[in-house]
């Protein structure tokens, strides 16, 4: 196996965060060589999760990642004018349920004190109100939630698309279909071997998706990250409710089977084919190497999110037409902590030559966290307060 051409930077995935690293790296290192390798094809779904479009969201229960998602707005403007393109449709983000439970999104009652704190605008609703306004049934009185008018939903493609378009005007190279084996750092830089080719750079960003925690075992940094295969539901209204009705979360106890959490997107406003998407937000049965993805929805899944449409959706068709598909989620173990992102420096041997970002429902921080690896890797100091992401 040879060693292919050396490198400033190599970027481990072509996914969100990889492509805007990647952008944002070259654009301010004009002179420096840039490769991006992914085990896919370009825009893959099959190392994240799926479908046309992301929650986007100002308001979190913790204000440090609070913060970040304030400047996160910023950088997704600027780079919907780089793009010359709107890839984020704010139709608004409601919430609602047991104002009491936490979950992997955060808890309602302290979300909602920490938008006061943020000041942050945000209508405040009970469940009858949200029921007539929206077309719930059926859910429990007592529930509670809040409409926060600034979130809404991202264009995946469109931001993939412009991201990938920007980075190769950089001057930015990719190759795909690189299956990573192995990153060793040393003191001088890192090799990177996959199952055809051999690289070396002087700096490397893993960003490898569920990929990540088995690269980084190898060097001894095992971060606390467990994958889960989702179900995703897509089917047709049986009735308009109104234009742009908003991306929810339901917020609920968990039962003994699951999580009992769920989430949908009301047909996107930049396609015309009408479907609502239906999702499970259920942390059961990680991926192991004995228990691989299928990517296959689960049937169990999909029956628990129909029965949900069933029950407190009549505004849905769930038994007239539907189509199932599954999405991996990598999210960290201790529910205290959203992301990991951090150099690697005193984690292993040459770890200061490694760049790291993994876990989470990372895709509204896109620019943020590109901005913050390509700093990382020019071994500068991040411009925003990270120490919630470190580790």
């Amino acid at each position: 196996m040879h060693t292919s051409v050396h490198w400033d930077v190599i970027i481990i995935g072509a996914g969100p965060i990889g492509l805007a690293a990647a952008w944002n790296y070259a654009r301010e290192h004009q002179d420096h060589k840039v490769l991006v390798l992914e085990q896919h094809t370009l825009f893959t779904q099959l190392a994240g999760t799926s479908g046309e479009e992301r929650h986007w969201r100002l308001q979190y229960s913790e204000l440090e990642i609070f913060r970040l998602t304030l400047e996160a707005d910023k950088l997704w403007r600027q780079l919907e004018q780089q793009a010359d393109r709107k890839l984020i449709h704010r139709i608004g983000s409601l919430w609602f349920g047991d104002a009491d439970v936490w979950t992997n999104e955060g808890q309602i009652r302290q979300t909602m004190l920490s938008m006061d704190e943020m000041r942050l605008p945000y209508e405040r609703l009970a469940m009858r109100e949200i029921e007539r306004r929206y077309g719930f049934t059926g859910l429990d009185s007592n529930y509670e939630g809040f409409l926060q008018q600034d979130g809404g939903v991202i264009d995946v493609k469109g931001t993939l698309a412009s991201l990938y378009s920007l980075a190769s005007e950089a001057g930015v190279e990719f190759q795909f279909q690189q299956c990573v084996k192995a990153v060793e750092p040393d003191a001088r830089g890192a090799t990177v071997l996959t199952t055809q080719n051999r690289y070396r750079a002087r700096k490397v960003l893993v960003a490898g998706g569920p990929g990540s925690k088995k690269l980084l075992r190898q060097l001894d940094i095992d971060l606390a990250l467990s994958t889960y295969e989702m179900a995703c539901i897509s089917m047709l209204r049986s009735q308009r409710l109104g234009a742009n009705d908003p991306f929810w979360f339901a917020f609920q106890p968990p039962v003994e089977s699951d999580s009992n959490l769920f989430y949908g997107f009301p047909p996107n406003p930049w396609s015309v084919n009408g479907f609502d998407r239906l999702g499970t937000d259920f942390e059961v049965d990680p991926i192991t190497e004995a228990n691989a993805p299928s990517y296959q929805a689960n049937p169990q899944h999909v029956e628990r999110a129909l029965e949900f449409a069933r029950r407190h959706m009549p505004f849905l068709a769930p038994d007239k037409q539907h189509s199932a598909s599954s999405c991996l989620a990598v999210l960290p173990t201790d529910p205290a902590r959203q992301f990991y992102l951090d150099s690697a420096k005193g984690r292993c041997h040459g770890g200061e030559h490694l760049v790291v970002s993994a876990g989470g429902w990372a895709f509204k921080f896109t620019p943020l966290m590109g901005q913050i690896c390509a700093d990382l890797l020019a071994e500068r100091e991040p411009r925003w307060d990270i120490s919630a992401l470190r580790f």
